[in-house]
């Protein structure tokens, strides 16, 4: 079995940006929120999600900003822009198209 830290190549992007559609969410809340929905099944360490999160900033997918946290010190908040919504859209039409072509090798295999 797969450790849960063992993503798909280029699926980070995309549960990163579904994470923050539902609500703007700062780095350990996305990780939390991820690993919450997929019932631990996936597992997001700060060595892939922080650059990630860079990235994603620089690409103009998501913008960030300083707020007081639950955790009792400033954290950087992470929230969709409006392109990001629609590479969102892009990744999950990947998603899906990528998914159905595994899913019919492994009926027809």
């Amino acid at each position: 079995m797969p450790k849960p830290s063992d993503l798909l190549q280029g699926t980070l992007d995309l549960l990163i940006l579904k994470t923050i559609a539902r609500e703007p969410l700062h780095g350990w809340g996305i990780a939390k929120r991820i690993q919450l929905l997929s019932q631990d099944v996936l597992s997001v360490g700060q060595g892939s999600l922080y650059p990630a999160l860079y990235r994603l900033e620089q690409q103009g997918w998501i913008t960030a900003e300083w707020k007081d946290s639950d955790l009792g010190r400033p954290a950087k908040v992470y929230s969709l822009t409006r392109e990001g919504k629609r590479q969102m859209q892009r990744e999950v039409e990947n998603w899906e198209r990528l998914s159905s072509a595994v899913q019919l090798l492994i009926q027809n295999a």
